[in-house]
């Protein structure tokens, strides 16, 4: 028995990923919608249901932090999935790998020339002041000049369907396990849609990876040695840093298990002695990789890495240092950024953004606080921040007085009306709010997953996305329109 799910729907004057304003499918969405309305709300329930156990038993965790305790979490997941027209994501992956590009330009430009700072484009005291310039970095040459190699870079879509660039994750950017999770679990819970239309995949991404970083290596070979440096079990990512480690065929490694020798070279122990290391790919911030540089009381990195890497013996992926184009107040010189280096216009734009270091942005922010959500420069996983429209009139006032304390670190930006896909609810699909990460690898060469991670606000109304505050995930799927 058919079924309309869409009667009562009302995605509100949003723009929905799926539906359009006239509750009809999108043209990319139209075999998916046909199978929904062909499915009862018991029924789709119950593949909401397989997806869930399907998770629990595949082992797909994350780690919550609270009250000094971490605990493991089954993923939360979504069995409906985002669909985006293959013609738009052609669009989105220039506009991602152009975004990329100009920031590895900047990086490099940084720890050399600053040809950048003389010309004023970026003020000079704003990388000076930012915690994560490493001056320990200046002078290094990472092979191809690039810096940040792996990165993921947040999209969300405006009510008027403009997307948007949110923010850059250019240090150890997470959550690509879960992109390639989520795709094997909407298999298994609808493997007739794969079927009956060409869906791009995304499971050449761990080998897209370990070809980025093999081309890093410093001895060129068929056969370099590949490692997964991870702070431990008790990290939120482990999960992912042991599959990205077993997908790649790398070794996953902890600080303890490399050491540098008088040759300045890393190697890694196994029971037949020393090993030679070629690419760490770290998942380590900076501040912890190397005692000897950063911080003293580090137990997590490897002594001598940096001297090391200074070397040209071994290379580091995300490179030390690529933090400094992460800072959400050097986001918001991006499109500046990308004129500059490459001489073009950026293909994807960034939200509106208050500098509150600038005494007229900062007047203007806090005049219209309720309007604003206010971000700090070096938070991530949506901590820290205030959403003025849900906060109410003391948290705003206590937040006023933070920014106004430490304007350098804060931007504000306009509450976007984030664009909604329709989600499961018990045995009703309603609409709730996401965003996109996708990844994209640098190196040699450049490469975009096809779509990304789309995160979810489960709960009703909510806009934090992240899964640590309540939020889900969802498979996401590039698909022609007329497939």
């Amino acid at each position: 028995m058919a079924m309309n799910h869409w009667k009562d729907y009302g995605a509100d004057g949003l723009y929905d990923e799926l539906i359009d304003s006239a509750g009809n499918p999108r043209p990319a969405a139209a075999t998916l919608i046909a199978r929904l309305d062909s499915l009862t709300g018991r029924k789709l329930a119950a593949r909401q249901q397989s997806a869930e156990r399907a998770i629990l038993e595949m082992g797909i965790t994350f780690t919550v932090y609270s009250e000094g305790q971490n605990i493991d979490r089954a993923w939360p997941f979504d069995v409906i999935p985002r669909i985006i027209a293959a013609e738009e994501w052609s669009d989105i992956q220039r506009g991602l790998e152009q975004r990329l590009t100009a920031l590895n330009r900047f990086i490099d430009d940084l720890y050399h020339d600053q040809e950048i700072l003389a010309a004023g484009v970026v003020p000079r005291d704003l990388i000076e002041s930012s915690p994560d310039f490493r001056s320990q970095c200046r002078g290094a040459n990472p092979r191809y000049g690039v810096w940040a190699h792996i990165c993921g870079t947040d999209l969300v879509r405006d009510g008027d369907g403009t997307v948007y660039v949110l923010e850059d994750n250019l240090r150890v950017p997470s959550g690509v396990s879960y992109m390639l999770e989520n795709r094997g679990v909407t298999k298994r819970v609808f493997p007739e849609l794969f079927r009956n239309q060409v869906i791009a995949p995304v499971d050449d991404y761990p080998s897209q990876l370990f070809d980025t970083l093999a081309a890093l290596a410093p001895r060129q070979s068929d056969n370099p040695r590949v490692v997964v440096l991870t702070p431990g079990i008790f990290n939120s990512a482990y999960f992912e840093h042991a599959y990205l480690a077993q997908r790649m065929g790398a070794e996953l490694v902890e600080g303890g298990d490399l050491v540098v020798e008088s040759d300045d070279c890393v190697y890694m122990r196994t029971t037949e002695g020393l090993a030679r290391v070629d690419t760490i790919y770290r998942r380590i911030n900076d501040d912890f990789i190397d005692p000897e540089v950063f911080r003293e009381d580090s137990i997590l990195g490897v002594s001598g890495l940096m001297r090391a890497w200074h070397a040209g013996n071994v290379a580091l992926a995300n490179a030390p240092g690529a933090g400094v184009a992460d800072d959400k107040v050097i986001y918001s010189y991006v499109p500046d950024i990308i004129r500059f280096y490459l001489d073009e216009e950026p293909l994807i734009q960034n939200v509106p953004t208050w500098r509150c270091s600038d005494p007229k942005e900062l007047e203007h922010v806090l005049a219209n606080i309720h309007n604003f959500v206010i971000k700090p420069a070096n938070e991530s996983g949506g901590y820290g921040m205030l959403v003025g429209p849900h906060a109410t009139q003391r948290e705003r006032e206590e937040f006023a007085a933070k920014v106004s304390a430490d304007p350098r670190n804060y931007i504000g930006q306009p509450t976007l009306s984030l664009s909604t896909v329709p989600t499961v609810c018990d045995d009703r699909i309603e609409p709730r709010h996401v965003d996109l990460r996708p990844f994209i690898l640098q190196a040699r060469e450049t490469a975009v997953t096809s779509g990304g991670l789309t995160r979810v606000a489960l709960r009703k109304g909510s806009l934090v996305v992240n899964s640590s505050q309540g939020g889900g995930s969802k498979d996401t799927w590039i698909v022609a329109e007329n497939d």
